[in-house]
């Protein structure tokens, strides 16, 4: 079916209408990014701060009976990942990415894992693809809204924890890298164990004045211990978010450009079809013309 010229002004006015969607969605996109990249820079810090005072605690050799606690309740468990997603679309292979990474490395532990999924969509990867999803978080839509997820997930972990379903806790997001790009990453929370507490414990100081834990050490301990724990979870939301952001403009540039191409496309066959219309015009009135000077002879 050939076009005419007023389908072809709908079409170029609903592309034009799409467009106008697409670049607000890119402004929204470009500055979410940058709050979310914010709080990455300054979550480093933070993070770091945490390690260095669990180094000083594990140094002073006052966390024995936290670790011996840790080590009594990982005798016998599973297995538990909570893997970051988006609720909502338009990111490219965002959550596609991060959900094949996720798969891949929970098949090479040992135990199946009981998952938790950060997003709807990525609910939807993971449970296509077999595996066990126990529960699913709402993905935040802030920055200040990151602080009640990494609450809900905490609550939720130390539950499973406590009974001794979960022992071993990974998380799996998108972690941003230079310009629009991302890579998966992983992390495992859980257990605290010798391992963990020996690299803490190896950490060098940055100055020559090495620190003392004043106070009881256990009770120290067990504060950075709350910090670590919440600052990791919160550093993978925050670069999982700015990720998706990053996913999302870089996706919003593409439809953009691909909507310029499609409307100069349709702007050229518009142009087209009303000069040949002209054309037409003029040969119909040219012809007119001719049989009327025909008929006066």
């Amino acid at each position: 079916m050939s076009d005419t010229t007023a389908s072809l002004r709908r079409k170029i006015h609903g592309a034009g209408d799409l467009q106008s969607v697409v670049r607000t969605m890119k402004a929204v996109a470009a500055s979410s990014i940058g709050q979310y990249e914010k709080s990455v820079l300054a979550l480093a810090d933070y993070y770091r701060t945490v390690e260095l005072g669990l180094g000083a605690c594990f140094r002073e050799g006052a966390p024995a009976p936290v670790i011996a606690e840790r080590k009594r309740q990982t005798v016998a468990g599973g297995i538990g990942a909570i893997v970051f997603g988006s609720d909502q679309g338009l990111v490219g292979q965002f959550n596609d990415v991060v959900a094949e990474y996720a798969v891949k490395a929970l098949a090479a532990l040992s135990a199946k894992p009981e998952v938790w999924a950060v997003g709807e969509r990525i609910h939807a990867r993971l449970t296509d693809a077999g595996l066990p999803v126990i529960g699913r978080f709402t993905v935040p839509n802030s920055v200040k809204a990151i602080t009640p997820l990494v609450g809900q997930i905490l609550v939720e972990s130390e539950k499973r924890h406590g009974k001794s379903e979960v022992t071993d806790l990974y998380l799996f997001y998108n972690r941003p890298t230079s310009g629009a790009g991302y890579v998966p990453a992983s992390q495992r929370l859980l257990p605290l164990d010798e391992n963990w507490r020996r690299k803490l414990a190896e950490l060098p100081w940055p100055t020559k004045n090495l620190p003392e834990v004043m106070g009881e050490g256990t009770a120290t301990l067990r504060a950075l211990i709350r910090g670590y724990l919440f600052v990791s979870l919160f550093r993978a939301c925050a670069e999982s978010l700015a990720s998706e952001n990053a996913s999302r403009l870089a996706a919003m540039q593409r439809a953009d450009k691909n909507i310029d191409e499609l409307l100069e496309d349709l702007n050229g066959k518009f142009h087209r079809l009303r000069q040949s219309g002209i054309d037409e015009e003029l040969f119909d009135v040219i012809s007119g013309f001719e049989a009327l000077n025909v008929g006066e002879k």
